[in-house]
């Protein structure tokens, strides 16, 4: 893709039925329940896994794995996987659709997100996201040096890092070019010979009757809205996460090649996924 992308008008809000109201209090209620009970006991375990483990969580992510399929269940979406997940050390990059992606990626594979600084003061979202051992990183190239290091400590623990190079969030069709610089980390000395890239292409189905962008948050939509959007749905859609063969980051000369090539692999994945869906 070339050109800046022009992020297409949000869909007109829907008054919701009486039916739609019922659907969100009660799966709002169960969906909160267990994403902030799972936080609050998550945040008990850590207590003791913290001091005896450090950077090592033998325990929590499984406790995330498992609040995140949950929530599809509640939702009433499907949720399918294909390929197979990668076991070398590095990290995993994937396009960039919804707030559900964080459920997606986390539902199958112990991953920790790299996200701008700003998201760690976002009411909720941040909570989980410190909770959950998210990588916070300031676009200040003063702080370089220091994210370098935060990343080589956490990719040498065994930490699968994930991050979305597109930088913001689609309407769900498309992928955004790749931007290279966080890229970078990674062709460092400690880093280089040792490391893999997994791409992901994730691929959301909109329910039936729905126009195809139905699960798409980006530009200026406001969470509350479109979380409420989903929980109401008489029926929801699906979600598919498919995961690439994972490449080594010394098979590239430099990040913009390494960002080239994960970047078409997971455009290509979209592409076949929407022609087949």
């Amino acid at each position: 893709m070339t050109g800046a992308w022009v992020p297409p008008p949000e869909p007109p809000a829907q008054s919701l039925t009486a039916g739609g109201w019922i659907r969100l209090i009660l799966r709002g209620a169960v969906l909160g329940s267990i994403t902030f009970g799972g936080l609050g006991l998550m945040l008990l375990l850590r207590l003791i896994e913290r001091p005896l483990f450090g950077l090592q969580r033998p325990v929590t992510p499984w406790l995330t794995q498992g609040v995140c399929r949950a929530a599809f269940v509640i939702l009433g979406m499907r949720y399918v996987v294909r390929g197979k997940r990668m076991e070398e050390r590095g990290a995993v990059v994937a396009n960039h659709v919804s707030w559900l992606d964080i459920f997606a990626l986390n539902a199958r594979k112990r991953i920790y997100f790299v996200s701008k600084s700003e998201v760690a003061g976002w009411p909720g979202i941040g909570w989980l996201a410190r909770a959950t051992g998210t990588v916070f990183i300031n676009r200040d190239p003063r702080d370089a040096r220091r994210q370098q290091d935060l990343f080589e400590a956490r990719l040498l623990a065994g930490h699968k890092l994930l991050f979305f190079p597109e930088g913001t969030s689609t309407d769900g069709t498309l992928v955004l070019p790749f931007k290279s610089t966080l890229f970078q980390a990674f062709f460092s000395d400690d880093l280089r010979h040792r490391t893999w890239i997994q791409p992901v292409t994730l691929i959301y189905r909109a329910p039936e009757g729905e126009e195809a962008r139905f699960y798409g948050w980006w530009g200026d939509m406001g969470f509350g809205p479109h979380l409420a959007k989903v929980l109401a749905a008489p029926r929801n859609g699906s979600v598919e996460v498919v995961y690439h063969a994972p490449v080594r980051v010394d098979a590239f000369p430099n990040r913009k090649s390494l960002a080239a090539h994960v970047e078409d692999v997971v455009r290509a994945g979209l592409l076949h996924g929407t022609a087949q869906g």
